[in-house]
């Protein structure tokens, strides 16, 4: 099921994959990659918990006995579940992104004219960006970066926060607004 959401500037109804059949889209060895940065993260305490135990339960193994395997093994099995919580799946695109794709998070929020840290917004409140803003942004990112990689990366921004970033499911696969 994707999560349905409404588009403030045209009104309509937009669909987007939820974190967990987004994940699931992403091709095997980036998968890993994502999951090792997911096991790496000081911030995802609740989340990875949460994988925890959906690999305890799936490999019908000890919590305690996953808990101590080594980064590698953890990460390998995490990214071979069938399906993962839409939570630990947002974690695990949101830790990938911040891994792996400073730069064109950086090139896409300088691009928008939005603060950031290398990456991370610093504002607590977003308000969406205007739309013709958003257009311009997505199209400087297409040309800088591969489309697979600005895809994942929109339709993560989508799934996290569709109010602010909704407009952003209407250049997935590099579309023109509609």
């Amino acid at each position: 099921m994707a999560y349905p959401y409404s588009s403030s500037e045209s009104g309509r109804k937009e669909t987007v994959a939820a974190p967990g059949k987004l994940w699931k889209r992403i091709p095997p060895e980036r998968r890993l990659e994502s999951c090792v940065s997911f096991w790496q993260e000081d911030e995802a305490v609740e989340q990875q918990a949460e994988a925890l135990m959906a690999i305890a339960s799936h490999f019908k193994f000890r919590t305690k006995s996953v808990r101590a395997l080594q980064l590698e093994k953890k990460a390998r099995y995490l990214a071979s579940l069938p399906g993962v919580p839409d939570s630990v799946a947002g974690r695990v695109l949101v830790a990938y992104h911040l891994a792996h794709q400073r730069p064109m998070l950086a090139a896409f929020l300088d691009a928008l004219g939005m603060p950031h840290d290398n990456g991370v917004l610093n504002a607590e409140k977003l308000t969406p960006p205007p739309a013709e803003r958003l257009k311009e942004a997505a199209e400087k990112l297409r040309v800088a970066f591969p489309a697979a990689d600005v895809d994942l990366y929109f339709e993560t921004l989508v799934g996290q926060d569709s109010d602010t970033w909704g407009g952003l499911a209407e250049f997935v696969g590099g579309g023109e607004p509609k």
